[in-house]
Parts: structure tokens; C-alpha cells; sequence
């Protein structure tokens, strides 16, 4: 059953390349179009406004009449976009491209992840989510070095170009599926009412933002933090350890979602982050670097799926908005992170003091996720209870 998903699992590798690879051939974008780096990095914000605004607004009203084809639509607009990336001949073709491609992944996360809750059964439901993660996570941490050799050898063109490819295999595995992709179920209300009106989901995406701000935020300054820590030729091996713990954590939650319970996991989770913070602010060995590393990237994508779960098992007819809401905040979180850490250097901040900072705001998020977990387990006891008084009632009548 779980095999159905993963036309979606292969349509989120490309989403996972795309929102990074960039970085890695902005020099080289620039001057192929003639202009700054810091012109060509307005496209990752133009990427991640659009992916926001988009996946909020839009990822409900794609699935009406047809999962499939919203699904469709959201990867063919996805496609095209990258494709006019790929053969911009100038920054403003390729910073409009930037904003449709951010448009189509948003939309794309949400539907791909609430469609393949869809498509299995409730026992199977956290495993779903997470192979969506898992295919995010290894876009990120595969596509993304393998993007940039691609770039440095034969040009950034034929780096959008992987994407396009990935993307393109992804739609034809999906359009060649046999039957209907069953419907998301819709609950009532905009988009925006749904997260304003349960306190839950109100806190769940509240924590969406602070890991992205503590988790990827920090990520994009690895590199100098190893080199002021006297680290800087284990550099690229903290990388790809924590590349590798991302892999595992996505690949590996899901089943434990299903035995254990999101809202259990998820204060775990935000505790083990913290701890591998603390032990990147103060300890110095390498050992310690990689296994920190190592618990960073697995605990930090596999609390993607698994709040996704806690914020959305009981309320299924709003999983695609929550969603949307939930990815556009850890989004959102990372760029917050990266400007963060980057005002930080600019005061003059050693790169080596980031982590203290990503510890401190990560205290946050395990108190909200302590939050998210007791007020979901109150809401589920809130209905069961009002489920059980007309029964007690018609039995003392």
C-alpha cells in the first residue's frame, strides 16, 4: 500500500533540490546574466515569499474536482518555471521564473503531502507524510551537491536542468498511475481560519518557524562555524553526516509516528536538537562536531513529518492547509535564520558563537512543542468526551 506513494516521494526530491541548489551557483548565475550576486539571490527570496503566499492560498482550491490533477498542475507549473529558469537570458525572465517555480512548490508540498496521507490507511498514515520528507531531505541532501558539480563542470543552466529532469519523471510516474488519487477531504473556512481558530495549529506552526530558524537556519553556516572552531577541514564530513542524518531521520519517523504517537515524539525530538546544539556551542572535538551533526540533520527533518502528524491525525479534512501553513513557516524560519545569522557576522560575531544563539532560541521550541503535544492530547479528549454524552445520555433516558 505504502508503494503508491512514491510518484509523490520523487516529485519532493525535486522540490528538495530546487530550494537549495541555487546557493551553491549563485556566482556563476550572476555572471552569466550579467549581474550581482546579491541581484541573483532575490531569487531565493522571491522563492520563498511565493512558496508561502501560494501554499497557503491556493494548495486547497488545487484539489478541487481532482487530486490528481491539482497534483498535476502544481508539478507541470513547478516544471515549466524551472525550465524558463534554466533559459533566462536575463535577471528579470529569471527572477519571475523564480516566483512561479516558489508558486508550484508550495502548492505541490501541501497537496503531495495531505494525497499521500490519502492514499493509505490510518496505521499507515505517518509513514506516508514521512516519505514525503524523506524525498525532501534527499533532493536537499544528494540533488544539492550533485547540482552544484553539474554547475561548476558544465554551467548552472544544466544544474536547473537536473531539476527539470527529476520533475519531469516525477509527472509522467504520476500521470501513468493507474485510477483516480483519492480526494482530500476539505474542512470548511479559509485557509487562515483553520490555523487562527485551533491553538494547536496556531503553536504547531509557531514551531514550524523556530525550527527553521534554529535547524536550517544554522545549517547554512556550518562551514564557517567548523572553520572558527579550528574545524575547517572536517567541514564538508559535518555536511554530509548531517545530510545523512537527515536521510535516516525522514526514512526511519515513520514508523515510530504509527507505534509511538506524534505527540509524544515531537518534545523528544526538540529536546535531541537541543542537545546537538549544545554539544556544537561546547565541545570542541571533531567526534563531537559529527555526532552532533549527526542527531541535527536527523532530528531536524524528522520533526517535519512527525508535526505534521501531531497537527493533523485528528483533524485530516484540514491537512492540506495545515500543511501549507506548517512548510511555509519552516521556510519562512530558514531565511529569518540565515538574515539573522548573517546580521550576527556582520556586527562582528564570530561565526563559532552562532550555535549559542540557535541553542538559545531552541529552548523555545521545546517548550512549544511540550505545547502542541498537551493541547492536542486536550482537544482529543474535548471530542471523545462529547462523543460519548448523547450515548450516556440515551442510556439513562
Amino acid at each position: 500500500m505504502i508503494r503508491r506513494v512514491w510518484p509523490l516521494v520523487v516529485a519532493a526530491v525535486s522540490l528538495g533540490i530546487d530550494a537549495y541548489v541555487l546557493a551553491g551557483v549563485l556566482p556563476q548565475i550572476a555572471d552569466s546574466l550579467a549581474t550581482t550576486v546579491g541581484a541573483i539571490g532575490l531569487g531565493v527570496t522571491a522563492f520563498t515569499a511565493a512558496y508561502a503566499l501560494a501554499g497557503t492560498t491556493l494548495a486547497k482550491r488545487a484539489t478541487r474536482g481532482s487530486t490528481k490533477h491539482g497534483l498535476l498542475f502544481s508539478l507541470g507549473l513547478f516544471n515549466v518555471a524551472n525550465l524558463i529558469t534554466a533559459l533566462s537570458p536575463d535577471l528579470t525572465v529569471f527572477l519571475g521564473s523564480r516566483v512561479l517555480s516558489g508558486a508550484g512548490a508550495g502548492v505541490l508540498t501541501a497537496v503531495a503531502t495531505a494525497a499521500a496521507a490519502a492514499m493509505v490507511s490510518e496505521q499507515h498514515r505517518g509513514r506516508a507524510m514521512a516519505m514525503v520528507t524523506f524525498g525532501l531531505s534527499t533532493g536537499t541532501v544528494a540533488g544539492v551537491p550533485i547540482g552544484m558539480l553539474i554547475g561548476e563542470q558544465i554551467g548552472w543552466r544544466w544544474t536547473m536542468g537536473l531539476v527539470v529532469a527529476v520533475g519531469v519523471i516525477s509527472m509522467a510516474a504520476l500521470a501513468s498511475r493507474g485510477g483516480e488519487i483519492p480526494a482530500i477531504p476539505d474542512e470548511p473556512g479559509s485557509g487562515a481560519s483553520v490555523v487562527v481558530r485551533s491553538p494547536q495549529v496556531l503553536l504547531g506552526v509557531l514551531l514550524a518557524f523556530v525550527l527553521g530558524v534554529t535547524s536550517l537556519g544554522l545549517y547554512t553556516y556550518m562551514l564557517p562555524m567548523a572553520a572558527d572552531r579550528g574545524l575547517g577541514s572536517w567541514g564538508f564530513a559535518l555536511i554530509w553526516v548531517w545530510g545523512i542524518g537527515g536521510v535516516l531521520g525522514s526514512m526511519l519517523i515513520g514508523r515510530q509516528i504509527d507505534a509511538v504517537g506524534s505527540r509524544k515524539l515531537l518534545p523528544v525530538l526538540a529536546a535531541a536538537l537541543l542537545a546537538s546544539f549544545a554539544a556544537v556551542a561546547f565541545l570542541p572535538q571533531p567526534v563531537a562536531w559529527l555526532a552532533a551533526a549527526l542527531v541535527w540533520g536527523a532530528t531536524g527533518w524528522a520533526s517535519v513529518p512527525t508535526l505534521q502528524d501531531a497537527l493533523t491525525r485528528s483533524r485530516p479534512k484540514a491537512t492540506t492547509t495545515i500543511v501549507a501553513f506548517q512548510m511555509a513557516a519552516m521556510y519562512l524560519g530558514s531565511a529569518v535564520g540565515s538574515a539573522v545569522g548573517t546580521a550576527l557576522l556582520g556586527t562582528g560575531a564570530p561565526a563559532g558563537d552562532l550555535p549559542f544563539w540557535a541553542f538559545g532560541a531552541q529552548i523555545v521550541a521545546v517548550v512549544l512543542a511540550v505545547l502542541v503535544g498537551a493541547v492536542g492530547r486536550r482537544a482529543v479528549q474535548s471530542r471523545d468526551a462529547e462523543a460519548r454524552e448523547p450515548e450516556v445520555c440515551a442510556s439513562s433516558s
